[in-house]
């Protein structure tokens, strides 16, 4: 385990970060109902958080996609 390690900024989620994001990125986290702490401007994210992430991301840059597409 390396120094700079941090725990996942999701409250009640006690796991070890393997990924950080800009806190305006994760905010999509927090229309979900999810609680963010940050950290610096940063969020830090287990590996379940990390992947929750990114199926509501992938959604919303589709339809994102299919808006401008018009």
């Amino acid at each position: 385990m390396g120094a700079k390690e941090r725990k996942c900024s999701v409250e009640g989620c006690g796991k070890v970060s393997v990924h950080s994001l800009s806190y305006v990125e994760a905010r999509v986290l927090e229309n979900q109902g999810l609680k963010l702490t940050p950290y610096l401007g940063r969020v830090y994210l287990c590996e379940k958080h990390y992947k929750l992430y990114k199926k509501i991301r992938k959604k919303e840059k589709r339809l994102e996609k299919w808006r401008f597409r018009g």
